[in-house]
């Protein structure tokens, strides 16, 4: 049998995976990256990139049908079709890929294995004919989506994120079973494309891992568009006959209702890939949930560690990469060197529109965790560039602590992923909300609203009369 040693080895050629081995790489270890399938990994080709391509054309459709919002109007006949949308999209998915070939990344010096790899013993793992012996190893092989168990689920042909981009053309209707970020960001871009959309949810509200006040905001946004949320539900049984599939759901009260749709989407949520990775053969624990690791990121055998939706908890590309750094860092460096995993600043977004972006704790956990919280809120429609371009449906909502530094930060709105980041950097660096006013802020902006709320964070710290006070002393003075 073939063998090769390296300082490096990374498991899963993902977002997680590929920004380690390149970390390895550029501070000089030897290091390979050993991939089942493809390099890109969940986010480039059936996760962030498809999903955001196929939205951008659903919002295109949307726009067209807004023209006389901004006094505009379209003559003759006008027809969009989708057909040729699944296609382009893919053909995104590849211009992505481009980037993250084999050939690109053994030219910056990592070396690239194709296969299914599984631990022989602590510092040795075998693909195929190959054993790889490694002084350091990373796991990030990345999750997949759950099948639950439903009655007559696995004699339909159902679709997950992992192959409904697959599809040459939409189907009239479908069928959503999980009201999450995948869920919520399908069920919008398929109705704006022709899709009749039912969105079922067990829950008693879709987004449940987000501030309510904002994700009522997008629930309403869905529903005037024509999806039809169910919640509270879940499915119970599925059956299909002359190619029309029939659910039958079921609420807390056993009461039972039946809808039907031409395919069927699982997006109920997702579980690590461990399975045969033979990891009982290097000594790491893991469990349903994930790999085990430590504060740094360490697994239970001290040479290997792990990062990415394998070990949780924020399955976002963003997270994996953040995740890779350290356990490049503490691979590779010494002990004192070391750095722990700190997820008091996590934050992601939904890229629906509105967009929906989350920093921190949501009001309902603020208010658990803390006394005397504060809570400021700016409506889209207070800021100018919001007004120019009909885009006033938005909310920015901001949860400080007494000291008025940022607990949460919760936007829905236009731009939403790029406003948070204001938030984020002052959170991040314990900047206080009201101190951001200080900032000059380019007109006209939609990150405006930062400072908007910022100011009226300002504004009430000067109304305390202790401060009332001072202030009258100093113009005396």
């Amino acid at each position: 049998m073939k063998r090769r040693d390296f300082d490096m080895v990374v498991i899963g050629g993902g977002a997680g995976g590929l920004f380690a081995a390149t970390a390895a790489t550029l501070l000089g270890a030897k290091t390979c990256i050993v991939e089942k399938r493809r390099l890109g990994g969940d986010c480039t080709w059936s996760g962030c990139v498809p999903s955001k391509a196929l939205l951008k054309s659903a919002s295109v459709v949307h726009l067209v049908g807004r023209t006389a919002e901004f006094g505009l109007g379209i003559q003759g006949d006008f027809v969009v079709s989708s057909h040729n949308v699944m296609a382009h999209v893919r053909r995104i998915m590849h211009e992505v890929s481009a980037h993250e070939t084999a050939e690109v990344i053994e030219e910056k010096g990592t070396t690239v294995v194709f296969g299914s790899p599984h631990f022989v013993d602590e510092e040795t793992i075998r693909v195929r004919d190959e054993a790889i012996r490694f002084k350091k190893c990373v796991i990030s092989t990345g999750s997949h989506p759950v099948t639950p168990a439903i009655e007559g689920l696995g004699k339909i042909d159902y679709l997950t994120n992992e192959n409904v981009f697959d599809l040459e053309t939409l189907p009239e209707d479908m069928i959503i079973l999980g009201g999450g970020p995948v869920g919520v960001e399908l069920a919008q871009a398929l109705q704006r494309l022709g899709v009749r959309i039912f969105l079922v949810e067990m829950m008693e509200t879709i987004l449940f891992r987000e501030d309510r006040e904002m994700a009522e905001i997008l629930e309403r946004k869905f529903k005037s568009e024509g999806i039809e949320i169910l919640t509270g539900r879940k499915a119970v049984k599925f059956t299909q006959s002359d190619g029309i599939v029939y659910a039958t759901l079921e609420d807390k009260n056993k009461n039972v209702q039946q809808i039907s749709g031409e395919r069927v989407l699982v997006a109920v949520g997702r579980a690590p890939n461990t399975e045969g990775l033979g990891l009982e053969r290097c000594g790491v624990a893991s469990t349903p949930e994930g790999i085990t690791v430590g504060a740094h990121l360490e697994t239970t055998n001290r040479n290997i560690f792990a990062c990415g939706d394998v070990v949780g908890p924020y399955l976002f590309s963003h997270m994996a990469a953040y995740q890779a750094q350290i356990c490049v860092r503490n691979a590779l460096f010494s002990r004192p060197l070391w750095q722990k995993a700190n997820y008091d600043n996590a934050g992601w977004a939904l890229f629906t529109e509105p967009e929906l972006a989350h920093l921190g704790s949501t009001e309902e956990e603020a208010r658990r965790k803390h006394k005397n919280i504060r809570i400021y809120r700016t409506s889209f429609s207070e800021c100018d560039r919001a007004i120019t371009d009909v885009a006033k449906e938005g909310l920015v909502k901001v949860i400080v602590n007494k000291k008025g530094l940022i607990l949460g930060a919760h936007v829905v709105g236009t731009g939403a992923s790029e406003t948070i980041q204001g938030f984020l950097i002052a959170k991040s660096l314990k900047i206080p909300l009201s101190k951001i006013s200080e900032v000059v802020f380019i007109y006209p902006t939609l990150s405006e609203v930062v400072k908007t709320t910022a100011t009226k964070a300002l504004l009430e710290k000067l109304n305390n009369r202790w401060v009332k006070s001072l202030l009258k002393l100093v113009k005396k003075i």
